[in-house]
């Protein structure tokens, strides 16, 4: 491709993208900005132009699941003030920010590559985790379990797996221990191959070795509530349920 086919094919991008948002003002701020720049510090080609042409909005917008729970899990940590935390297969943001305050290990079904002080990865398989019995003082699985045996992740499939890694979960914490779980609530559902939706009822009963201590819930709307009623959770869609566990 020629220069100049590269140059026309980038600004019918840029005009096609306009259309689409009906906005005319990235061609307009372009020439302006060149206008105002009498100092030249960098160069403005064609070939570089990238436009983004809807994100001057009133307020940031940003995704209420992953903000709040890891959010609401960091502070969960910092009342625990464990030892050493452990987590499998949850937000990395997650993980590398908690490790600056708490030694931490994260595993994962797909390990990932991570090179922090103070944070140690590697793989797991949350069917099979290999820690001893009540082992585990403070752990973290969260937006995890409903994809268990979905076949999403390259895992097997299984519609049970997602009990499996319940009873697992529950088999390597220690008595008195802290588990800190997140996963989707609302009306029970199965949406192949992405994920599950569960009922309030249905993660507590499965989690009957344990004692809930606090509950708190991010609704349809994107609003966060803590402590929640769990009656909110039948009004919801697909809400982000964040359980704090202690094993009895």
């Amino acid at each position: 491709m020629s220069l100049s086919s590269f140059i026309n094919k980038v600004n019918f991008k840029i005009r096609a993208i306009e259309e689409r948002y009906s906005s005319g003002n990235f061609t307009k701020q372009l020439e302006e900005f060149k206008a105002k720049d009498t100092q030249k510090r960098f160069t403005i080609k064609d070939v570089d132009l990238q436009p983004v042409l809807h994100e001057a909005t009133a307020t940031t917008a940003f995704d209420a699941h992953y903000v709040y729970h890891p959010a609401w899990a960091a502070r969960v940590v910092q009342k625990i003030s464990p030892a050493k935390h452990i987590d499998i297969s949850s937000s990395l943001h997650f993980c590398s920010i908690v490790s600056a305050f708490v030694p931490t290990e994260f595993y994962d079904y797909r390990p990932a590559i991570l090179n922090l002080n103070n944070l140690l990865s590697g793989k797991a398989d949350l069917n099979k985790l290999d820690f001893p019995d009540n082992s585990i003082e403070s752990l973290s699985c969260m937006h995890t379990i409903e994809h268990i045996g979905l076949g999403r992740y390259g895992d097997a499939l299984d519609p049970d797996g997602d009990i499996k890694a319940i009873q697992e979960l529950q088999r390597v914490v220690q008595k008195g221990g802290n588990l800190i779980l997140v996963t989707p609530v609302g009306k029970s559902r199965i949406q192949f191959n992405a994920h599950r939706i569960y009922s309030y009822e249905m993660i507590n009963d499965l989690f009957n070795e344990f004692e809930l201590i606090n509950f708190s819930l991010v609704l349809d709307n994107g609003d966060f509530v803590s402590p929640a009623s769990p009656a909110l959770v039948a009004e919801q869609r697909y809400g982000c349920g964040c359980f704090w566990y202690q094993k009895k």
